[in-house]
């Protein structure tokens, strides 16, 4: 009998990206660019690369943590569009973008993806962005 996969997450998904916490059913991250506020929830489901290949129960349960990390985020940081995007392409694992975007952001109104080099954030804009995500992480991790 073989042992059951067990989550780790993608090695570009950890190296390009700041640990939040959890969900139940997702690892929370912040992606290491401060020109947007961008977080990514991933299904911490193994061998996942679609939405579909979730039950309808871990189905549900993204909608719902990705509808309130989108509402909170853009109340946060008083964005002018949400973009939620799951594409995949260079890193199959399973995982949702949470981008607020701006009227005049470097990329509008167009795709972020390969517009300019990512900006790591420093260590002070790392705990403001903390702070300012504060209460939605702890109603994500409360379960939503």
């Amino acid at each position: 009998m073989s042992e059951p996969a067990v989550f780790r997450l993608h090695e570009r998904l950890e190296a390009d990206t700041m640990g939040l916490g959890s969900t139940s059913l997702c690892e929370i991250r912040l992606m290491n660019d401060s020109t947007w506020p961008w977080v990514l929830l991933v299904p911490a489901v193994a061998g996942i690369r679609e939405i579909y290949q979730l039950s309808a129960d871990q189905q549900h349960q993204l909608v719902r943590e990705s509808s309130t990390l989108s509402e909170a985020m853009m109340e946060v940081f008083g964005g002018d569009k949400m973009n939620v995007a799951a594409l995949g392409n260079m890193v199959p694992q399973l995982h949702l973008h949470h981008i607020v975007r701006f009227e005049g952001d470097p990329a509008w109104p167009g795709p972020i993806w390969g517009k300019q080099a990512p900006v790591p954030y420093t260590d002070e804009e790392l705990e403001q962005v903390r702070q300012r995500l504060a209460p939605v992480l702890a109603e994500l991790k409360s379960g939503v």
